[in-house]
């Protein structure tokens, strides 16, 4: 990693975190601030930005762009939000990412007001966005709807959103690339994974000519070596990685004692434990940033504070880690659908439906869950009170509750 700024000592992230944060943290582990986790979030305190602080910056993958190891996730209301776009760029935090469907095409819309308003502020800005259609027609369309919306003549990262399959990138797919990079419209392609990311990096990897990947990575999935090979294979393919998700929330809310246990410990080292999941992630070097969804100024602060913390988790750090990631193994789905799909034998869309109920229950947006649910096939929403997922849960890794959750998915979100 390249520092670009000294960020913040820890005995002055202490300082700022100091008994606001730890009120906040115990108020969360209580179950009452059920926004908290959202969207990768730090705990509500604030910690203070040194003047002139300027996040750091790593390189993204084979490509000769440094890139801020922040990301600011884009599905959260922009138009309503300018203010926080300009903070991002006064604290170096210059990767900005986003999708056609975000808002419903709100969030990119955000984005070109702010474009429009503060046109030379582009130039300082590495923009993805993603396309919801994988047919070159389909793409096309989304290009140029994306472009018009930011308005911007180029997008500098074009992913395919979220890809389940390596089969989805065809060699149509490669050509559709080929040519919107010799119309200069975007600068690199790849795609983002919410599931079966272990499979996906290692076969894209084997492809030869993706330039970068978001994938749900966290300190629960950094600790698998399936992970660690996957992560491994696309370095040395020299694909840029992009961690998103990075909090390891699922779709049941975890005990109470255990958060309260992890949280009482990384208040003692200065910072919340969500910061402390955001740093997990940080130490390794070959994420090159982590995208996380920021939609208020005081989650965007506090994760931007983590960032500037220079502070590395220790040994005992790691082992509070561990240990409330096997007390609570059983809440979180780590999307290898592999498992579901060959005990019921069909695609059966659980780690989709689990991914509703993480929104629902780690991210407390009901509305987002809402909306992922109401994408899933038809068919099983209609059946999903009568489907049994007796043999996925015997086959599931982590002992997840799968029918309860697809139960209580049925009641709350359809």
């Amino acid at each position: 990693m390249r520092d670009v700024d000294k960020g913040i000592t820890r005995r002055g992230f202490i300082t700022s975190v100091g008994m606001a944060g730890l009120g906040s943290i115990l108020t969360l582990a209580a179950g009452s601030v059920a926004a908290a986790e959202s969207a990768e979030t730090s705990a509500p305190a604030i910690a203070a930005i040194p003047k002139g602080a300027k996040l750091a910056t790593r390189k993204f993958g084979k490509t000769d762009v440094d890139v801020s190891i922040l990301s600011l996730g884009g599905m959260f209301n922009i138009l309503s939000n300018q203010i926080m776009l300009k903070k991002c760029l006064d604290w170096g935090l210059t990767y900005w990412d986003t999708a056609d469907c975000y808002e419903n095409g709100g969030s990119e819309e955000g984005i070109g007001m702010f474009f429009e308003k503060f046109p030379d502020e582009r130039k300082k800005v590495f923009l993805v966005t993603k396309s919801d259609k994988r047919d070159p027609t389909g793409m096309t369309e989304l290009l140029e709807q994306s472009l018009k919306r930011m308005k911007t003549d180029h997008i500098d990262l074009y992913f395919i959103h979220g890809v389940n399959d390596i089969k989805e990138i065809t060699g149509e797919t490669k050509a559709w690339m080929e040519k919107a990079k010799a119309d200069k419209k975007i600068k690199f392609f790849g795609f983002s994974a919410h599931k079966n990311m272990q499979t996906l990096l290692v076969e894209a990897a084997k492809l030869g000519w993706i330039d970068g990947i978001m994938m749900t990575y966290n300190y629960r999935l950094m600790q698998e070596d399936k992970m660690k090979a996957a992560i491994e294979a696309c370095v040395k393919a020299g694909i840029g990685l992009t961690a998103m998700k990075s909090q390891g929330g699922g779709p049941v809310k975890t005990d109470s004692e255990a958060e309260l246990k992890l949280a009482g410990h990384f208040i003692q080292k200065g910072f919340t434990q969500h910061q402390a999941k955001l740093k997990a992630v940080w130490q390794n070097p070959d994420i090159a940033s982590i995208c996380s969804q920021m939609p208020s100024m005081a989650i965007l602060t506090q994760n931007v504070a983590a960032a500037l913390d220079n502070s590395k988790l220790t040994a005992a750090d790691w082992d509070a880690l561990r240990t409330y990631e096997k007390e609570t193994a059983s809440s979180y789905c780590a999307g290898c659908r592999h498992h579901c799909e060959s005990a019921l034998g069909r695609e059966c869309h659980v780690s989709d439906l689990m991914r509703c109920m993480m929104y629902h229950v780690s991210y407390g947006d009901t509305q987002l869950a809402r909306q992922t649910f109401a994408q899933l096939p038809s068919e099983m929403r209609l059946q999903l009170g009568n489907m049994d997922f007796a043999a996925a849960e015997r086959a599931c890794p982590r002992g997840l509750s799968i029918g309860q959750i697809a139960r209580e998915a049925l009641k709350t979100l359809a």
